[in-house]
């Protein structure tokens, strides 16, 4: 009942550590992000909403690649402060065997193995394609903040704005609107088959998601290469159907798992292509399976971590204690190191994906029974 608590009280205190360390970790790395996706609202002219919402779906993003991370730190540290406050040597002492202890740390580790599964299969791949479909179906919030002065800008789909100069009330001067996508074509020609739009006008103001030009004119080309030109004292152009150039097309790192197995396995069933919409061509497979093993592989070097730590709980002369703990710490963050770098090479071979998947299983067994020869010939001593 006693040794019950004991491990109870490790576990927790783990887990404490954990969460208080991948808290950080993400609340930092989030932060720098947040900065990058500011160019939702500067440059594309989306919502300060839709900035918030995209921003928090990504934070599974940065939760998932800070698991291993925050798990190795937490283990270190608890370690050491269980010795530093002397509660191992009183648990060695009342004949607390150490492979047990060094059994729990592996079972955490399959806890926050299946956690991070959890997260790289099924709630990070939903949360980015969430927030890539809150993109598209989100229309810009604020034109003025897209065009800049003496700029070409091009935020927009097929479409380019210069404006020479913009005075303290928005009032725009010397206009230059280039239409390639057809969205102004109407207003001149009577219909859509039309190759590019030209719109100068002297000056202009955005009102309601409308444009008000006054005294310019408007150059229409057919696709027979015909030319229409109309002049105007004042019109409105309707801003409502621009589409901010923002990347929508949804990235193999948004694409549900199950899509990805779909994509690998089954690309000559015309039937479940036709339901996908990111099934890469086949040059793109080794991209393909790297984020499959990413997500499914990575988590399997936790166990080895977590088998690497327990290494500290053999007991050290104090002039090698000091540099022990620094190689093992090195150690396992370089199996870490090596998993990340390892998955990206993953795909381009069934060799290399078989071998990235078959390592964790290879080195877990082989470092267990070096711990327990480590443990067993120390309580021989």
């Amino acid at each position: 009942m006693l040794k019950n608590k004991i491990y109870k009280y490790f576990a927790t205190e783990i887990f404490k550590s954990f969460l208080t360390i991948l808290f950080a970790l993400t609340a930092i790395a989030w932060t720098v992000r947040a900065v990058s996706f500011l160019d939702l609202i500067v440059e594309n002219g989306h919502s300060i909403s839709t900035y918030l919402l995209f921003s928090l779906y990504n934070i599974s993003n940065i939760v998932t690649k800070f698991i291993p991370l925050s798990f190795l730190l937490s283990l270190v540290f608890a370690i050491l402060r269980f010795e530093k406050n002397s509660e191992f040597i009183i648990l060695w002492t009342h004949g607390l065997n150490k492979i047990k202890v060094a059994n729990l740390f592996f079972l955490i580790s399959l806890v926050i193995l299946f956690l991070q599964l959890l997260f790289a299969v099924i709630i990070t791949p939903t949360a980015l394609n969430e927030s890539r479909r809150l993109v598209k179906i989100s229309g810009f919030e604020s034109i003025n903040s897209i065009i800049k002065i003496n700029n070409f800008s091009d935020s927009f789909k097929n479409l380019t704005f210069f404006v020479e100069e913009r005075s303290e009330n928005n009032l725009m001067k010397n206009i230059f609107i280039r239409d390639e996508g057809n969205a102004f074509s109407s207003i001149v020609s009577g219909d859509r088959e039309t190759s590019n739009t030209t719109i100068i006008a002297k000056t202009g103001i955005i009102k309601n998601k409308k444009l008000i030009l006054t005294d310019g004119f408007m150059q229409t080309q057919s696709k027979n290469k015909q030319i229409k030109n109309v002049a105007f004292s004042k019109t409105e152009l309707s801003l409502a159907a621009l589409t901010p150039r923002t990347i929508t097309k949804t990235k193999l790192q948004e694409t549900s798992t199950y899509s990805l197995y779909l994509c690998l396995f089954k690309k000559k069933d015309k039937k479940i292509l036709e339901t996908l919409h990111n099934c890469p061509p086949h040059n793109m497979d080794k991209d393909l399976v790297s984020t499959i093993l990413r997500r499914v592989g990575m988590p399997m070097y936790i166990p080895i971590v977590a088998l690497i730590c327990s290494f500290l709980l053999v007991s050290r002369r104090k002039e090698n204690k000091f540099l022990n703990r620094y190689k093992i710490f090195l150690l396992s963050f370089l199996v870490l190191l090596f998993a990340e770098l390892l998955v990206r090479y993953s795909g381009f071979s069934t060799v290399h994906s078989i071998l990235y998947i078959l390592t964790p299983f290879l080195l877990m067994p082989l470092i267990y029974l070096l711990l327990i020869n480590k443990l067993i010939f120390e309580r021989k001593k």
